[in-house]
């Protein structure tokens, strides 16, 4: 009876993933309407297929998942620092890690400002 009752659920457990596919496409046409009003959003729509443009939205969009990583960074050395507990190797680590983690936002903060000076140069000249 254990048996029937493991093949039963384990047949159970595993018929959603069949229907998987039809509501894959039952959405297909919501999501390409949902990635064209982003698309139109970010400026990659098909009225502005500058190169120059793409080329800075993807810079700005990367910039920008870096500074969030480096930001998460600083909270974690944060939470390390004030869980250390006067540790002197903790607080060491956790020092060098926030002294790093603002270096990089730094860097990131300075790249995204060269980056946004040069391809706002480029669109202009390139109109």
């Amino acid at each position: 009876m254990k048996n029937i009752y493991t093949k039963a659920t384990a047949w159970a457990s595993t018929l959603p993933i069949l229907f998987l596919p039809a509501a894959a496409f039952a959405q297909l046409s919501q999501a390409q309407t949902d990635l064209t009003s982003v698309g139109s959003a970010i400026g990659t729509d098909a009225t502005s297929n500058d190169l120059p443009e793409l080329i800075g939205n993807i810079i700005g969009v990367l910039l920008s998942v870096l500074g969030i990583i480096f930001v998460v960074l600083v909270v974690y050395a944060g939470f390390l620092y004030l869980t250390s507990a006067g540790e002197p190797d903790k607080v060491k680590k956790a020092k060098t890690m926030l002294t790093q983690a603002v270096i990089g936002l730094v860097i990131i903060v300075a790249a995204y400002a060269i980056a946004a000076f040069v391809i706002d140069a480029l669109t202009t000249v390139a109109s």
